[in-house]
């Protein structure tokens, strides 16, 4: 069945969102996302191609979104996100935001937020060093996001957080390691510059005693070094 479609220039409060995720709830969704590892204790059952258009829907709004977070559910959390204000989420309030996360999903979309926020400098270190695993997998998913995204930033600062790569590698917890492979990816992916250092590193990785760097490394390696990858890079000239 199609979502029920909101009205134009909805004004819609905390609870007709909660009613409207309700009645747009499917539990062939939830056992979908059980599926991929997505946490869905608390949860309507609501995709992401339903989401993202209703988060259009109802705009920016930075007291909204706390509101909505504060709810617990995965669908406000998600809306929330899709539709804070970059600009007035502090650090303090993403460090308030990570003790809640529970789902790599949650992580992923907060990232981009965190990285939007400006705050990619002072979050990552401080993330990668914390022992919970979904706030370590926060740090590599904002250097993913900022790699592709920060296109202003110096491949310098990119290739600068390698090392923090390299620390974390030996994670074995499975939403960290996956986390810690994607930014490597990432930062080799963003440009020449970037691609070389990365691709050594990857190499050093897939050769490591650990099985979980060698994981990381190997991975890595086969993806830097495609053909399309390396042609596509070479040809750039922004």
């Amino acid at each position: 069945m199609a979502p029920r479609r909101p009205p134009e220039n909805s004004d819609y409060t905390v609870p007709d969102i909660l009613a409207w995720l309700e009645a747009n709830g499917s539990a062939t969704n939830l056992a979908g996302m059980s599926r991929f590892g997505i946490n869905t204790e608390k949860a309507f059952g609501v995709g992401n191609t339903a989401l993202r258009p209703f988060a259009r829907t109802l705009g920016r709004d930075h007291e909204r979104a706390l509101n909505l977070w504060q709810t617990g559910f995965r669908e406000a959390r998600l809306l929330a996100l899709f539709t804070e204000e970059p600009g007035r989420v502090s650090p303090t309030r993403a460090r308030a935001m990570a003790d809640d996360f529970n789902s790599w999903e949650i992580v992923d979309h907060a990232s981009d937020l965190f990285v939007d926020a400006g705050h990619l400098d002072e979050l990552v270190p401080e993330f990668a060093a914390d022992e919970r695993e979904f706030v370590r997998r926060t740090a590599f998913a904002m250097i993913a996001w900022g790699a592709v995204h920060l296109k202003q930033r110096d491949d310098n600062d990119f290739i600068a957080l390698l090392p923090l790569i390299e620390q974390q590698a030996t994670d074995p917890r499975n939403f960290v390691k996956k986390a810690v492979n994607w930014a490597l990816r990432q930062i080799g992916k963003r440009t020449i510059a970037c691609h070389g250092p990365a691709l050594e590193l990857a190499q050093k990785l897939a050769a490591s005693d650990d099985k979980t760097a060698r994981w990381i490394g190997k991975d890595a390696v086969r993806e830097l070094t495609d053909d399309k990858i390396r042609q596509r890079l070479a040809s750039r000239t922004d």
